[in-house]
């Protein structure tokens, strides 16, 4: 079968890797454009196109994909079909009515629609996700689903280690659904909840919320966008790599970094290891060391 493939994010590159190894291998990539990235804005691809390159399949970066230009450079491709995964940009109606689009969202639908479904499934305490194989429509992740599979969601899962098993599992359900074209199903509203885009007030850990809270919260955003607590008096903020919650009352005041011994705490969640501002990561007892010199 014909594809052209339309994905940006890491997640999306590892889907694009298995789609090409079998038989549906894009004649097309769509990605974003380059965007500045890092302490220094050096203009960096997305890791779709850099997966593309690898694969040396022909790329396109268009500003707007619905542009006319980029609707004519998709049709080029006589496309079957369009699959879509994590491509961070909206899809409108011209390009809906002349082709098909699959779309692999990893959560199980209607929960998590959105942008960020794996974060918020685990800052929500959930047992569970998965990956949706989706008829793409004009509505937020709201098309017929075809084919479903379920994974759990462990108590020391991260973003790093539930999205590494959901790539897994996408490759081969999307596979399927183009091999054997099932039947979909609509959506029921119950249970719909929206992922919101992680921003920045997410990441800043809320001591009111509890130690289970930011210890999810702290996994939810680890290894790629990270968690941090706010030292306030213009300090910055400490980043959080790792952590875990601790019986209530063995660790600091509530609402402040406190170092016991060798061991940092945030009210009852240990902080395992911490960046400090414009510092390098390290593990929380030689902050606590590089803290107590630097008095």
């Amino acid at each position: 079968m014909r594809t052209v493939y339309l994905g940006t994010s890491s997640f999306a590159a590892a889907i694009l890797e298995h789609l090409a190894a079998g038989d549906h291998h894009p004649q097309l990539v769509v990605t974003r454009p380059d965007r500045p990235a890092g302490r220094g804005r050096k203009l960096t691809a997305p890791p779709v196109a850099d997966a593309a390159k690898a694969l040396q399949i022909d790329t396109f970066q268009p500003d707007d994909v619905n542009a006319p230009e980029a609707r004519e450079r998709i049709a080029a491709a006589t496309p079957d079909v369009l699959i879509v995964c994590a491509f961070g940009a909206l899809v409108k109606q011209d390009l809906l009515d002349a082709h098909e689009i699959l779309n692999v969202h990893p959560s199980l639908l209607p929960r998590w629609r959105g942008a960020a479904p794996i974060e918020r499934a685990i800052m929500a305490g959930d047992d569970r996700t998965g990956v949706c194989i989706m008829r793409l429509t004009a509505g937020l992740d709201s098309g017929p689903v075809a084919l479903t599979e379920t994974t759990p969601i462990g108590p020391a899962d991260t973003f790093g280690t539930l999205a590494a098993r959901l790539e897994q599992i996408s490759g081969p359900l999307l596979t399927r659904a183009l091999d054997e074209r099932p039947d979909y199903a609509e959506q029921v509203e119950d249970g719909l909840t929206y992922a919101e885009k992680i921003v920045a007030a997410d990441r800043t850990l809320d001591p009111d919320a509890g130690a289970p809270a930011m210890d999810r919260t702290v996994r939810a955003l680890t290894p790629h966008i990270g968690a941090r607590i706010d030292l306030g008096e213009d300090r910055g903020f400490l980043g959080v790599l790792e952590a875990h919650p601790v019986t209530a009352g063995e660790g600091g005041a509530h609402g402040s970094v406190v170092p016991q011994g060798d061991r940092l705490f945030y009210g009852d969640l240990e902080l395992l290891r911490v960046q400090p501002p414009g510092g390098r990561p390290m593990d929380a007892a030689d902050y606590v060391r590089g803290q107590a010199n630097s008095r």
